[in-house]
């Protein structure tokens, strides 16, 4: 839960995909490092940082993929941290030379230089299902957004949205799980998401509008961790149409509305689209409806896939711990008991959930909904006595700081504790990222998070269907076995 761009990339990086397609393209120029590089890298600021480059073009991306599979990706980081006694070792992932900076100290560094030393890193050929991408992603285009998303995301702007989402909480909770004894909660999970997140960013709230969104949008997000091969029937050739498909459904709501601003019938200040049609640039140029489009279809994906990873591994956490459970069940209990019967949750409701807020940020570092992200070197520099040349991949593991030890005790334990008082040090806990990328939808992640948990405890206790399977899948976000099924136990009346 980087900013909502970085998010995008994220889902798009698939390891398995970017070794395949390394094998295909040609993704990488260089096997190995040549000597001339080492020497001359090693004479001007030192040596090279210690790794293995694991087999030519896979490197270790194989290694890097198990894990992820096995549920634990932090064991490749902290692993490799443990056999070269480093916090920074050299390796080759997704086909290029890469560095991986771990810990607090590795955090940090990224995040306090990005756009200097380091930037957003993402496969070249994502422009196949996002093809303005290329044309609208540069750093000028990133700062902007951020600050567009700023706009509508921080605080005070959300504050008048709480009412909103808790009758579309409302609603959700009444078409898609009452009146049932057993639901899969990662498939609800992601329609509550993508809802809040075409209501948020383009106001569509018809169902049936949503609806010729959502269908073709989840073949396209299956897409993005398809083999990149573009076959006809291959998944990643559906997925090229589905794209299409939803560009094309977003291209007619967004000409629908600048109609509608024309006339009067639509709000300047009503959401990111309308902001997005009404905003130039210094030089007095308005974004392109194609372009909006693509960045809407990426704010979709950001603002479905890892706030929904978030809400069903909750209820994962919930089930398999009843003492945690009852803790939120009374909490939002004495909330619901201050309120008259039909009045919305408002913004002093969620200032009051402190313990449920600690309980999902302990389900975060748990199972962080995006596990680590990727940069580039965009000059030489040198870290804690290692060079790192321009053009190197960087990858940082917020699952390697979560499940760190040395940072968290007992790391495999439950202890929303962690998160009382000033909670973890600074750089420790980074499901939102930091520094410049600290992600801009961290308010509104909190506000459909705490909105969703007061709907669930308020309704049913529930309990898993599979009791002693937690396994879960990490490729790359976290996937609760066969997408969490429960059962429902509603309260007595």
């Amino acid at each position: 839960m980087e900013s909502t761009t970085m998010i995008l990339l994220v889902s798009v990086i698939s390891l398995s995909v970017s070794i395949l397609f390394a094998f295909l393209f040609g993704l990488h120029h260089h096997l190995f490092f040549n000597k001339e590089e080492k020497s001359a890298a090693a004479a001007a600021a030192g040596p090279l940082p210690p790794g293995n480059m694991g087999w030519p073009l896979v490197g270790e991306s194989l290694h890097f993929l198990w894990a992820g599979w096995k549920g634990h990706p932090e064991k490749f980081v902290l692993d490799r941290v443990a056999k070269y006694s480093s916090s920074v070792f050299r390796t080759h992932l997704v086909g290029e030379k890469a560095a991986v900076l771990s810990g607090a100290s590795g955090n940090k560094f990224l995040f306090s230089n990005e756009n200097k030393l380091v930037r957003a890193w993402f496969p070249s050929g994502i422009d196949k299902i996002f093809p303005s991408s290329t044309r609208s992603s540069s750093e000028e285009e990133g700062i902007k957004l951020r600050r567009m998303l700023h706009t509508f995301l921080k605080t005070e702007a959300l504050r008048r949205y709480i009412g909103k989402m808790d009758r579309m909480a409302q609603k959700h909770f009444e078409e898609g799980w009452e009146n049932k004894t057993e639901v899969v909660v990662l498939p609800l999970a992601k329609d509550y998401t993508f809802q809040l997140a075409c209501r948020l960013f383009a106001s569509v709230e018809d169902p049936q509008q949503v609806d010729r969104l959502s269908k073709p949008f989840n073949l396209l997000a299956s897409s993005l961790f398809a083999i990149p091969i573009d076959l006809p029937g291959t998944p990643f050739n559906k997925g090229i149409k589905a794209s299409k498909i939803v560009r094309q459904e977003l291209l007619s709501i967004i000409k629908q509305r600048k109609t509608d601003l024309a006339e009067g019938k639509a709000s300047p200040t009503q959401d990111i689209l309308s902001h997005m049609l009404l905003t130039s640039d210094e030089n007095g140029k308005f974004m392109q409806e194609f372009d909006i489009a693509d960045k809407i279809l990426g704010l979709l994906i950001g603002g479905r896939d890892s706030a929904s990873v978030a809400c069903t591994f909750i209820v994962k956490y919930l089930a398999e711990l009843p003492h945690i459970y009852d803790g939120v069940y009374n909490e939002q209990m004495e909330i619901l008991k201050s309120k008259a019967p039909g009045d919305s949750l408002n913004w002093e409701d969620l200032q009051k959930m402190k313990y449920s807020w600690n309980v999902a940020c302990e389900v975060m570092r748990l199972a962080t909904p995006v596990p680590g992200t990727f940069r580039e070197a965009i000059a030489d520099f040198s870290y804690k006595g290692y060079f790192i040349p321009k053009g190197f991949k960087l990858y940082w593991s917020a699952t390697a700081t979560h499940k760190n030890p040395e940072i968290f005790p007992e790391p495999e334990k439950f202890d929303p504790s962690r998160f009382q008082g000033a909670g973890p040090a600074p750089y420790t806990f980074v499901p939102f990222g930091g520094g410049p990328r600290m992600c801009p939808g961290l308010e509104y992640a909190r506000f459909e998070i705490l909105v969703f948990m007061h709907h669930l405890v308020k309704r049913f206790k529930f309990e898993k269907k599979i009791p002693n399977d937690g396994k879960f899948v990490v490729d790359p976000m976290p996937i609760p076995a066969k997408g969490l099924p429960i059962r429902l136990l509603p309260h007595e009346k």
